[in-house]
């Protein structure tokens, strides 16, 4: 079942589909590490931006592979990469911006 979810991915996509698939099970820890990272850092009042960031790259991290190698991709991977990298943008002007005005104020 698994390896004809791979090869299908092979003709839809024109992909190496054991690298997709190499890919797809390998971010699995990272994407749990990641996960982990977010619950600390939130339970202790620590920024999540990071975390999340991390969390979003390994959640797509075989689709990001799908984007550069493959063929015929899905809107959703290209609106979901969008996303993640717009996040990451805006909480890194958010973050400058209140750093400024704690520096201003002092």
């Amino acid at each position: 079942m698994i390896n004809e979810w791979l090869m299908g991915l092979s003709e839809n996509y024109n992909v190496n589909p054991y690298i997709f698939g190499g890919i797809y099970v390998g971010a699995i820890p990272f994407f749990t590490l990641s996960v982990a990272w977010i619950i600390r850092n939130k339970r202790k009042g620590k920024p999540i931006t990071l975390p999340v960031i991390s969390t979003g790259f390994f959640l797509s991290s075989a689709y990001l592979y799908l984007m550069i190698a493959g063929e015929n991709v899905p809107i959703w991977v290209y609106i979901l990469i969008i996303g993640l990298l717009g996040y990451g943008i805006y909480s890194t002007f958010m973050k400058i911006k209140n750093t400024n005005k704690e520096h201003s104020s002092v």
